[in-house]
């Protein structure tokens, strides 16, 4: 497990910001803070390719939004979603970089759910050099996760 970063996040990192079509954008650590508060559950929607190889969050719902390969949408990702989460409990997504989250929190959004995309993903953005996991991202801000 990842340990936690030495500096504190700012004050602003824990305030949702304003997103069209879902409730709205939070940061790895809101999301967090939201998830172990029971405030939220906390659907990874990376491929199982994805959390095997790169790493997965323990305690997360694993739903694919996307499946490889091909990385068409899943046509049981409503039902899965409506199966495994209840509707009246806000819903945070997380995916390798913030993309495929926005897409599945407007779907669920779509459904009826509370739901917000996490900022960053699981691996953030490439750096200058087009690699992951040195800019932002779950792993890179110190929260728990696993490699498979």
């Amino acid at each position: 497990m990842a340990g936690m970063n030495a500096a504190a996040p700012s004050p602003d990192r824990f305030q949702p910001r304003p997103a069209e079509g879902y409730a709205g954008d939070v940061t790895p650590e809101l999301a967090f803070r939201w998830w172990q508060q029971g405030e939220a559950v906390l659907v990874d929607v990376r491929t199982d390719a994805e959390r095997d190889w790169v790493g997965f969050i323990p305690g997360a719902i694993n739903i694919e939004w996307k499946h490889w390969p091909g990385m068409l949408v899943r046509p049981d990702f409503d039902e899965d979603l409506r199966a495994r989460v209840p509707s009246d409990r806000k819903v945070v997504m997380l995916c390798r970089s913030g993309v495929r989250s926005v897409a599945s929190s407007r779907r669920a959004t779509e459904l009826g759910y509370e739901a917000y995309n996490i900022l960053e993903g699981f691996q953030g953005d490439p750096d200058g050099q087009g690699h992951r996991d040195t800019v932002g991202g779950w792993r890179v801000r110190g929260l728990p996760w696993r490699q498979g």
